[in-house]
């Protein structure tokens, strides 16, 4: 029973991941991830336990994507919409981010910090508390090009964050078709 716990504290770490940002700033950047890696070096390099993809809405044409996600070891999450909603369903799942990290500070959950991935300015807010708070990890950029320069200071130091296009990083995520 002790090795069990011991197990779980050392992945305590969370990964709350904006999915469309790091698809999109890794194929603007000309290069795929790879899920099944990032989910282990997530564990293996941050102690993430839990990693949470974040999507739009879930589309039927896409089943065979949220499969993978799942069974390479993400938990997803999809966006609300209202089934009287007709046309385009905006994907904006920043709210959703937010409040996921904000919902396990208030309900005081056990775990150690939380890592984002995005380059989207949104998170700033929360990213400046959880420093203050000392519960944040890093924030891992899909891409060094479009990267929100709200995050300025963060990248002074490179404690609260790493991109994951830089080669020793995107040598071990990088998805390679056989």
């Amino acid at each position: 029973m002790e090795k069990t716990l011991v197990r779980s504290r050392e992945f305590a770490n969370i990964a709350l991941i904006d999915g469309q940002n790091l698809y999109l700033g890794t194929k603007k950047a000309g290069w795929i991830v790879d899920y099944r890696k990032l989910r282990v070096y997530l564990r293996d390099k941050y102690h993430i336990g839990e990693a949470h993809y974040f999507l739009g809405y879930r589309s039927g044409n896409y089943e065979g994507m949220y499969a993978k996600l799942e069974q390479s070891g993400f938990t997803l999450s999809f966006r609300e919409h209202s089934g009287e909603l007709r046309g385009n369903k905006k994907g904006n799942v920043d709210c959703d981010i937010v409040f996921n990290a904000m919902k396990r500070l208030v309900e005081k959950e056990e775990f150690g910090k939380i890592f984002l991935i995005s380059g989207d300015g949104d998170y700033k807010r929360l990213v400046d508390f959880l420093i203050e708070k000392g519960r944040f990890g890093k924030m891992l950029f899909p891409n060094m090009q479009f990267t929100s320069s709200l995050y300025m200071n963060l990248r002074r130091g490179n404690e609260h964050f790493d991109y994951l296009e830089k080669r020793e990083i995107r040598s071990k995520i990088e998805f390679f078709r056989k």
